[in-house]
């Protein structure tokens, strides 16, 4: 019988990149960073067999963007040849076609053999720092037609990743962070496609939820980790965001400031990370509050004095 579809299974990120890293082109490794909760919940709880996290997809970001489509193709054709299979939903049945306008045509979404827990996702680097909004890039494959989707921030999140012993590297947690602040600069109405363990969840609510998640699993292992954010985090925006780094850093901390205020955001923020990247020590939406006021305090304020100090007077 197959999940439900709002039912998260719990996996262990260090096994989910190797077998990631394993079924990967050699030469293709070095363009693979993975992101989101696997990469997040690899570099704190690597070692940890008993640190699980809830997910259902490895989002694999491929970098640099110049080579996301060769590193696209030969990742996508070495996955099927080795019985990976197409993840079908209710739009996409199967693979597209010459014929698919490229906006409709399906992500590259594979399972790997014999396994439905999660699955794979290919993405891509925007093509011009201005591009926030979804695009599409064809990728033409013996399988089929599909598109690496590119979104948002998702050139921030390829800011100097971390390498691994597999080849492949992770996003740094920190930039993550960044990048889900700067998406959600206020909280919107817009949910998630389907619900999370049976609630219907705002996006903003969820991507800043895992903001304060990676900001608690930080101070955790070092009391004064944020602290070193605000360098990295200048440094990252200056070089993605040369033009507009000055308001992209003075508007980092809007959107959290409206969730830490909200009962209700901060309740439904809470209930993703007990279902997701902070599932093996799920937090109560105080332990939440107090990590995104140190967030604030500690690297969200010092950024904007930093940007302050660089507009007209």
């Amino acid at each position: 019988m197959a999940d439900k579809p709002d039912v998260l299974q719990s996996v262990s990120p260090e096994k989910v990149l190797r077998e990631i890293a394993e079924a990967i082109p050699a030469n293709c490794r070095k363009n693979v960073v993975v992101i989101g909760s696997l990469a997040a919940g690899y570099h704190f709880f690597r070692g940890q067999d008993t640190m699980l996290v809830r997910t259902k997809d490895a989002d694999c970001l491929l970098s640099p963007r110049v080579a996301a489509i060769s590193a696209g193709v030969a990742v996508t054709e070495c996955l099927f040849k080795n019985q990976w299979t197409f993840r079908a939903d209710e739009k996409w049945g199967k693979p597209g076609t010459a014929k698919t306008p490229t906006n409709d045509l399906p992500a590259v979404r594979l399972q790997p053999p014999g396994s439905s827990k999660w699955f794979i996702e290919l993405l891509a680097v925007p093509a011009a720092p201005q591009d926030r909004g979804i695009s599409h890039t064809r990728i033409q494959t013996r399988y089929g037609h599909f598109s690496l989707v590119s979104f948002g921030f998702l050139a921030l999140v390829n800011y100097e990743p971390l390498p691994t012993d597999m080849g492949i590297h992770i996003a740094r947690p920190e930039m993550m962070a960044l990048a889900n602040l700067l998406s959600h600069p206020e909280i919107g109405p817009a949910t998630m496609g389907g619900m999370i363990a049976g609630r219907q969840i705002k996006r903003s609510n969820k991507d800043l939820g895992r903001v304060l998640a990676i900001a608690r699993l930080a101070i955790g292992r070092d009391q004064d980790a944020l602290q070193d954010w605000p360098r990295l985090w200048e440094t990252a925006l200056r070089t993605r965001y040369p033009k507009e780094w000055v308001s992209l850093a003075s508007d980092a901390g809007r959107g959290l400031r409206q969730l830490l205020a909200s009962h209700a955001d901060l309740d439904e923020a809470q209930h993703t990370c007990q279902w997701g990247l902070l599932a093996s020590n799920p937090p109560s939406s105080n332990q939440l509050r107090i990590a995104g006021k140190r967030l604030l305090q500690d690297t969200i304020e010092p950024l904007e004095a930093t940007a302050q100090t660089q507009e007209p007077s």
